[in-house]
């Protein structure tokens, strides 16, 4: 029986749209289906007062993959926006990511080698420190080279030192995971940038920018071919128990598409059937503010653990504070945001990637992958962080499979 599309696509965000896209090029009929009621997905901007809002979070787009950047390039322009965010540790502004001007501020230092010294002194003394508590713990006896790390609290402080640490990692970490950093494992933090340098530019990428008039423009400009249906306000799983109304008649699930792209939780696909995935998440609190300028700048962290917000987003400096005219903008729009835990009904932002879940992750991978004419994808489907630039490049690099 002929099918009414080539693909059902479940889920109107970056991955979908890319898919689509390269689909209806290949003249193959979509419908995409949309569980919320605006497409995007979490890159989703609305308009406020001329200020296109990130309502689920900042995203600045940054690539060195130049494929995944000509791509984007076609369906909206990019303006300059660099990431430099800053770093508020009760009262006192720090520069992100750790660079010379937040060394200056941090001990008075003015150069690289003067900086590094003074990293590298401080490392030392707490590597010393975490050998003699282990000698006392264990009464053994090792190297400080030999020393291994046992939480995030002493891997971060073996990176940067004690005073970064306090200052700049301890609060925001604890707030981001709900939980205090000796309780965390180490390889959370496998790394953390130190630059001695005064480039505060957050992203080391070829690319960057900002889509002028929002992602929800970009999205929309990509959903744009004839080949192409978007519905929202439609629950996938009410589509394939109930069916799909089209043209004033029900299509049955088993009749739409003779394929779908799923681009939602892959446990959610499962019916749960071998447990829950876990996520951390997010909410925030927005406001318009009759004020020009509330902060100066889009994005400062707020890194004590007595502010109960991890940041604060300035929306209209992502792009430089001007309308799509280029005139100055009034008012201000800032959202406070808060990490979470997480629990089912509430929005998925990042997999927990410990063990459990991990090993969780693999026996729905099984059942994905015995699924005929469903393909998982994007950071729900294949419970994977990712970002923007790596999304589309997954989702093309699919097409491609899937397509040629």
């Amino acid at each position: 029986m002929s099918k009414k599309y080539d693909y059902l696509i479940v889920g109107a965000g970056l991955y979908g749209a890319v898919f689509a896209r390269k689909a209806a090029e290949k003249g193959l009929k979509c419908l995409v289906i949309e569980k919320r009621d605006h497409i995007a997905g979490n890159i989703y901007t609305e308009n406020v007062e001329g200020i296109e809002v990130h309502k689920y979070g900042a995203h600045i787009f940054h690539t060195n993959n130049k494929e995944v950047w000509e791509f984007v390039q076609k369906y909206a322009d990019f303006n300059r926006y660099t990431n430099s965010p800053v770093a508020n540790y009760k009262g006192e502004l720090y520069s992100l990511p750790f660079n010379m001007y937040t060394f200056n501020k941090m001990w008075g230092v003015v150069t690289p080698d003067a900086a590094k010294e003074k990293i590298e002194e401080e490392k030392k003394e707490a590597i010393l420190g975490f050998v003699k508590a282990y000698k006392e713990k264990t009464g053994r006896d090792i190297k400080p080279e030999e020393y291994e790390p046992e939480n995030l609290e002493e891997q971060a402080i073996t990176l940067v030192g004690k005073n970064i640490y306090e200052k700049l990692v301890k609060g925001y970490t604890e707030k981001q995971w709900g939980r205090k950093c000796t309780e965390l494992p180490s390889f959370i933090i496998k790394r953390l940038p130190v630059r001695l340098t005064f480039d505060n530019n957050y992203f080391n990428a070829l690319f960057q920018g900002i889509p002028v008039g929002g992602y929800t423009k970009l999205i929309e400009n990509m959903f744009s071919h004839e080949n192409i249906k978007v519905v929202t306000g439609t629950d996938f799983f009410d589509v394939r128990k109930n069916g799909i109304n089209s043209d004033g008649a029900t299509v049955p699930y088993a009749e739409l598409a003779d394929k779908v792209l799923y681009t939602g939780p892959i446990d959610a696909y499962f019916d749960y059937k071998l447990g829950t995935l876990e996520y951390r998440s997010v909410r925030f609190e927005t406001e318009t503010l009759d004020m020009p300028n509330y902060q100066g700048n889009a994005v400062i962290n707020y890194t004590d653990s007595e502010t109960p917000y991890t940041r604060i987003i300035e929306h209209k400096w992502f792009e430089f504070g001007k309308d799509k005219d280029g005139n100055e903008l009034p008012k201000t729009v800032i959202s406070r945001e808060y990490s979470s835990e997480w629990k089912p009904g509430d929005e998925p932002y990042y997999p927990v990637n410990d063990e459990k879940n991990s090993g969780l992750y693999i026996e729905y991978k099984k059942l994905a992958d015995a699924e005929e004419n469903v393909i998982f994808g994007g950071r729900l489907g294949e419970y994977k962080y990712y970002d923007m630039d790596k999304v589309i490049e997954v989702a093309l690099d699919t097409a491609k499979k899937e397509l040629d």
